[in-house]
């Protein structure tokens, strides 16, 4: 038995926190939850940071082993002489890990808190009761090693499929046939590149969170926020599959049992490029009050993956199937709210699930290209182009468009990030596009060239003051544009697109523009990466 133990912890995942021990109870005051940082035993502290340096060898290795190989092949060093005794030396190498490997698995052995550990962790692996998994939860450590909570296999979903959830493509050019198979060849090169291009340097650049790198850097803070949102929220830690075979880590914190209304509705999260639910947006309406589910992108934190949008969009999927289905939320108490490049995921929520209460958008854009030609050289545009909409295609505005519910978009006046210029020139901003579009989709007789230029001279406003100098100066009667509203939507009841407008005078259709402009965006005196305060997240405008 003690064999079989000592077995376990050399095999077992390391251990980075106790919230709190096991047999304590969660009721007790926030003061009483506080965890601690786990403190290994000198044997198997040093230990573990001479494998730690092998691993980061063998990694630096691995990606360097192209250069590496030419550089060993033109000394002749490939060749069944050297061979020989190279490999003696990496197997007496292997061998010498093996046993610092069984002496680190001897000094946790040694240490009661991983003993107590590692036996919740391998009785909830045989027993998925409540029980342990309240245990388990108890502890911070290895989420590779955490069993799942949930599966997409567990409910019948007709928008999954082991080949994922649908997505919307972008419309092919009709060719004749011949034209067709000579321009597949032609154009053969260029999708060699581009898929090369989006499946090494181009993904790391539009989702660097997924880069190792980064990750190893903010795993303190990760750990400090996890610690925070466990401890002084009460979250839920759970894991997640996907469709894809992706393991989604995400947090949940019920706030149903305080009573409040804001706590019976659920804001689902989804974090920007760089962002972890850990220490991102997920905060914002935590202040505010609300139920919140978290989630990290494929390949971010403690999921696995990359962030492609085929696999972000099936890790939204089964985030909600997780909302519905175990937490026992309906569409119609879920808000999505997303930061950035989030918008991505949180559109195709809104777009596949129709039923949800509402979306907030802070930061987002409409297209992922015009953002993608800024940054590359005018010579690439044709690649870019390729490559953006054959493997990152993210059209958050065709999305949005499908969605027939309230929107909040909110616009941050100094942006860095999604503006095609500089954070000086406001217009630049994509989400004036974004809002432009969906206003002409939902009231086109409305958005005409005139309510256009008027939305554009409010949105290219520099201060609060100018803003509300241009809405007065075009002398808008909320009261009367609300009015008009009711009575066009009491009259049908139809979906967008809407006809209002279509027989008004060119003042009331400006009047309308303007006012719908406000309703649906809200500006946020800042950049683009300062967290959202709670006062700013604001319920949609809803008729």
């Amino acid at each position: 038995m003690a064999g079989w133990m000592w077995l376990r912890c050399v095999l077992g995942p390391h251990l980075h926190r106790i919230h709190h021990p096991p047999d304590q109870s969660r009721l007790e005051g926030r003061a009483g939850r506080r965890g601690w940082s786990y403190q290994p035993r000198s044997l198997e502290k040093h230990t573990d940071s001479i494998l730690g340096w092998a691993s980061a060898l063998w990694s630096l290795s691995y990606y360097s082993s192209p250069l590496l190989l030419c550089y060993l092949y033109r000394k002749g060093y490939i060749c069944s002489t050297k061979l020989v005794p190279v490999s003696q030396y990496l197997g007496t190498v292997l061998v010498c890990l093996l046993g610092v490997a069984c002496l680190r698995g001897y000094g946790r052995w040694k240490n009661s808190d991983y003993l107590q550990f590692v036996s919740i962790l391998e009785e909830t692996k045989k027993n998925h009761s409540p029980e342990n998994k309240k245990k388990l939860r108890c502890y911070d450590f290895d989420f590779s090693f955490w069993p799942p909570d949930f599966s997409w296999t567990e409910v019948s979903n007709p928008k999954q499929s082991k080949a994922g959830v649908s997505l919307l493509k972008p419309e092919p050019r009709l060719r004749g046939t011949a034209d067709s198979v000579l321009h597949s060849v032609r154009t053969l090169p260029c999708h060699v590149v581009s898929f090369l291009i989006a499946h090494s340097f181009g993904r790391r650049m539009l989702y660097p969170g997924s880069v190792g790198l980064l990750q190893k850097a903010m795993r303190p803070m990760l750990q400090q926020g996890q610690a925070r949102l466990i401890e002084e929220f009460d979250g839920q830690r759970n894991k997640i599959v996907a469709c894809d075979g992706n393991e989604i880590d995400t947090m949940f914190v019920d706030r149903r049992r305080d009573g409040g209304q804001t706590g019976q509705t659920l804001v689902i999260c989804c974090e920007g490029n760089a962002g972890f639910y850990e220490v991102g947006c997920m905060n914002t309406p935590l202040e505010g009050g609300y139920s919140v589910l978290g989630w990290n992108h494929p390949g971010f934190g403690g999921s696995t993956g990359v962030p492609f949008p085929q696999n972000e969009a099936n890790a939204m999927d089964v985030v909600i199937q997780y909302a519905i289905h175990k937490l026992g939320f309906q569409l119609s108490d879920i808000v999505v709210y997303a930061w950035s490049i989030g918008g991505f995921t949180a559109s195709w929520a809104v777009m596949s699930y129709p039923e949800i209460q509402s979306l907030v958008l802070d930061a987002s854009f409409d297209d992922l290209l015009p953002l993608a030609l800024k940054v590359m050289p005018d010579s690439w545009r044709p690649l870019v182009q390729h490559t953006v909409r054959q493997y990152m295609n993210l059209n958050n505005a065709d999305q949005l468009l499908k969605y027939q519910g309230p929107v909040l978009l909110i616009r941050r006046t100094r942006d860095e990030i999604i503006t095609t210029t500089g954070p000086e020139d406001i217009m630049s901003n994509r989400g004036n596009d974004l809002l432009l579009k969906l206003l002409q989709f939902r009231y086109p007789k409305i958005m005409t060239d005139e309510g256009i230029r008027v939305v554009r001279q409010w949105l290219g406003a520099s201060s609060p003051m100018e803003e509300a100098s241009v809405y007065s100066g075009y002398e808008v009667d909320d009261d009367w544009c609300v009015s008009v509203l009711q009575s066009y939507q009491a009259d049908r009841d139809v979906l967008f697109p809407w006809s209002v407008g279509e027989d008004m005078t060119l003042e009331g259709r400006r009047q309308l523009a303007l006012f719908l402009a406000r309703k649906y965006m809200r500006n946020f005196e800042t950049t683009h990466c300062t967290p959202l305060p709670a006062s700013e997240f604001h319920s949609p405008w809803r008729l």
